[in-house]
């Protein structure tokens, strides 16, 4: 049995001299594993995509918006999503307090008890006192030494998951940043779409009264009354389905505010139409994915949790030594249970080995290595979606810039046709139906227009969202504030899981738990290119 253990361990990546290298751990040394990253983004080229580091945490101040940078620190403050994440990290914290624990006397008892002693009066050779009483009381310890370094390892997957969990909490925060801005640039959207709606409606109202108005002077058919009539109904069909995404965008916005859906168009105010779009966006360079992605560093401190595990898995083929004590005081009445005389105790070693455990433990370690494999594919999979992410992202934000203009040019030259033609059928040179067809071209021209201006910023966040911007706002330095009360879209007055003291304190106890964490440095001798 010592030969399979002595095989598992040096199978494991872990010999004996290796052994003794490592602190007397077995299981193999962590080493973070290799992922493949390009050299650059594909689109570095372009004059928009600057190769600079995205370093600036607070993004979402390129729009110059003070409405949204409330909207960003409220949610911060307030979403639940994050709350959730906040409390893995203390259930981390005291889960890795729990493990730490073992490398000390893992039993640590003390112990009473007083017994009533009476003797079978049916035996041969009956004992001369047949009743007696027994009063214990003392203490007892029991420590396992680490000699194989099973708690030791175990300590590092109980550091590496906290550190996990503090890179789930950055994700977490990455998406709730990009969500928030997301949800404002849809209401902003919808409500300048819906602005193109209303105003067709007042033009196609005006042009409705000029048709019926030459009709009537019998200048003209009645078909014009009925195109004219057909345009305003088709404008006015557009305005509920504006006005539920509007609700939907706002109702969305309140739920990562952490409040139930509110009618926010009071505190959010009208607004200045859709923001504007930044001319450049600074993206760096692929590989500093590994350094700013929550979740790809997240996946990397996974894997450094395994590879621990399989330390732990390897010390079972190994006997275990431990070192038992009992110290107590026995006596038969207790007004002397606490003499001098009644002192006793024991002490001294021993140890166990699961010697005829059927291949057990010897599978648990190969049931841990594939694990290993697994969140290393795993890892790797998260450096190439993230990859892929920026690139998609990048591509559809240049893209969808292009489309603008292209659209902008278009509800231009809509907008000068319409205007000669409008003078035209005033004189009489001309009926209504070309008029007819540039508004409806017009009407959806500027709709298009709208909602492609919206897609442009939608875009832009995604790129800021996949480069894993925003998480470094939990550093000292960043003051997380809460809308004022007087402003709060909901009774925070009266709610005291919204009042602003308990905000703070919350925020309090969490900052204990999000200390800065190390970056993931790729090795340079990487094989495969990083």
């Amino acid at each position: 049995m010592l030969f399979i253990g002595v095989s598992c361990m040096l199978a494991s990546g872990c010999g004996l001299s290796q052994w003794v290298q490592n602190g007397f751990q077995v299981g193999p040394d962590y080493h973070p594993p290799a992922a493949s990253v390009s050299e650059h983004w594909i689109d570095i080229g372009n004059e928009h995509v600057l190769p600079l580091p995205p370093d600036d945490p607070y993004w979402w101040s390129v729009f110059e918006d003070p409405i949204l940078n409330n909207l960003v620190q409220t949610a911060l403050a307030q979403n639940l999503t994050l709350r959730q994440a906040g409390s893995r990290i203390m259930q981390a914290r005291a889960s890795r307090a729990i493990t730490a624990g073992n490398l000390f006397p893992q039993v640590q008892q003390s112990f009473g008890d007083a017994t009533r002693i009476q003797e079978s009066q049916s035996v041969a050779l009956p004992p001369p006192i047949r009743a007696f009483d027994e009063w214990d009381v003392g203490f007892n310890a029991s420590w396992e030494i680490d000699v194989w370094g099973k708690f030791r390892r175990a300590l590092e997957t109980a550091d590496a998951r906290l550190e996990a969990s503090i890179y789930d909490y950055d994700a977490v925060l990455v998406s709730l940043l990009a969500e928030v801005v997301s949800a404002y640039i849809d209401i902003r959207t919808f409500e300048q779409r819906i602005q193109y709606a209303k105003q067709n409606v007042m033009v196609q109202e005006s042009s409705l009264q000029l048709s019926t108005t030459r009709f009537d002077e019998g200048k003209t058919s009645k078909v014009g009354v009925y195109l004219a009539e057909a345009n305003l109904n088709g404008t006015e069909a557009t305005l509920p389905a504006l006005e539920t995404g509007l609700r939907q965008a706002s109702n969305r916005l309140c739920t990562l505010l952490g409040i139930p859906p509110t009618d926010l168009s009071t505190w959010l105010g009208k607004g200045d139409g859709i923001p504007e779009v930044p001319a450049d966006i600074a993206v760096g360079i692929p590989a500093d994915l590994l350094r700013r992605r929550p979740d790809v560093r997240q996946a990397e401190r996974q894997v450094a949790a395994q590879s621990a595990q399989i330390g732990v898995a390897v010390s079972d083929l190994f006997p275990s030594i431990s070192l038992n004590g009992e110290v107590f005081q026995s006596s038969e009445d207790f007004g002397d249970l606490f003499n001098s005389a009644s002192a006793a105790g024991s002490i001294g070693p021993s140890f166990r080995w699961n010697i005829l455990n059927y291949g057990r433990i010897t599978n648990n370690v190969r049931l841990q290595d594939a694990r290993l494999l697994e969140l290393i594919a795993s890892y790797q999979n998260t450096v190439l979606v993230a990859s892929q992410e920026v690139e998609d992202a990048l591509i559809a934000f240049l893209k969808s810039k292009r489309e603008v203009v292209s659209l902008r040019n278009g509800v231009d030259n809509l907008n000068e046709s319409l205007k000669l033609l409008l003078i035209q059928f005033e004189e009489g040179s001309i009926d209504f139906s070309p008029i007819f067809v540039l508004q409806g071209s017009l009407r959806s021209a500027q709709d298009q227009m709208a909602a492609a201006e919206g897609q442009v910023l939608l875009n832009m966040v995604a790129v800021y969202r996949a480069l894993g911007g925003g998480w470094q706002i939990r550093y000292p330095g960043f003051e997380t504030q809460v809308m004022p009360v007087d402003d709060q879209p909901t009774d925070a007055a009266t709610d005291p899981f919204l009042a602003p003291e308990k905000v703070e304190q919350r925020n309090a106890q969490l900052e204990e738990f999000l200390m800065p964490a190390p970056g993931v440095v790729p090795k340079e001798d990487s094989e495969d290119g990083q």
